[in-house]
């Protein structure tokens, strides 16, 4: 992989959900030494601190939690996101993943500045593609998605005047789907591939034809990574533990994959929860799996004693 210039951008979002921890994951990245290892790869980068969500009034509502509040977010991270994808390769240290209602929007919008397509890689045991009329939980994390592709419902968001169509999404890792959710996705052209498909058939072929997909496109690729993709006996730092995810082997491939197709043009890291970890040792895969993305190899691992 050629030299990157990367910026580290904090967004400690924890207003998508109402299970708290989440505001010290930038932290913990740098904790666990992500710029260092990045570094290491040949690769400059800059750490640019937290981003702060815009002023908010912060009013109840009876069914969406803190909308307020994940709008002040969405705002002030659509902003830090546009600027950031026209200088760097961004990578956003999460926080919930509420953040991508704001990383996927402003990356959209210069995708389109460029005249180029933007494609969106979800890795996550969820489609989060629920919007504030349909999610039973109230909770925002799980909307993204819907808001990104121009689903109605987002009144008091910022207007997705660039939707990302839904055939330049793939979402890989799928193991827990609302019925209501699964009944929308499967009118759309949305690439899904849940675990059972993962285990019959691989991680790598789907993956390979949808970077296929984008480089054919000349497209860029904003790839989002939810500590949830992976199985919670190698990542339990999550407050949305599915059991069946992809295995750390599986999860570097992907990474690996990413790295070779030199696609990759934003990068989100969502949902560590630093409360729920076991000595730091989620954080530190997920450092290790982002290094994989950016040129790490196998033989280049180090051992870890967690």
């Amino acid at each position: 992989m050629p030299s990157k210039e990367i910026h580290l951008i904090g967004a400690p979002v924890d207003c998508g959900k109402r299970r708290q921890g989440c505001l010290m994951g930038p932290d913990a990245y740098r904790t666990a030494g992500l710029a260092d290892a990045l570094r290491t790869l040949g690769h400059t980068v800059v750490d640019q601190g937290n981003v702060a969500p815009d002023p908010f009034e912060d009013v109840a509502e009876p069914t969406v939690y803190a909308r307020a509040e994940n709008i002040a977010w969405t705002a002030a991270l659509s902003r830090a996101a546009q600027s950031a994808c026209a200088t760097a390769l961004p990578i956003f240290m999460g926080g919930d993943h509420a953040l991508a209602l704001g990383t996927v929007h402003g990356a959209a919008a210069h995708a389109a500045g460029l005249n180029r397509p933007l494609f969106v890689l979800w890795l996550d045991a969820h489609t989060d593609y629920h919007t504030p009329d349909t999610t039973g939980s109230g909770n925002l994390h799980g909307t993204p998605m819907g808001y990104v592709t121009g689903r109605e419902g987002f009144d008091g968001f910022p207007a997705v005047t660039t939707p990302v169509p839904h055939e330049r999404i793939a979402m890989l890792g799928l193991r827990s789907v609302d019925a209501e959710e699964r009944a929308a996705l499967e009118a759309t052209d949305v690439t899904y591939i849940d675990m059972r498909h993962i285990d019959e058939h691989g991680i790598a072929k789907p993956l390979a034809a949808f970077l296929d997909r984008v480089a054919a496109a000349n497209g860029l690729l904003h790839v989002s990574l939810d500590v949830d993709f992976l199985d919670p006996a190698i990542a339990p730092a999550v407050g949305t533990t599915v059991p069946g995810g992809a295995t750390i082997r599986e999860g570097h491939l992907v990474m690996e994959m990413i790295c070779d197709s030199d696609l990759m043009t934003s990068l989100d890291l969502v949902e560590l929860n630093p409360f729920l970890d076991e000595r730091g040792r989620t954080a530190q895969v997920m450092v290790d799996l982002t290094a994989s993305a950016f040129g790490r190899r196998v033989f280049d691992r180090p051992t870890r004693a967690y």
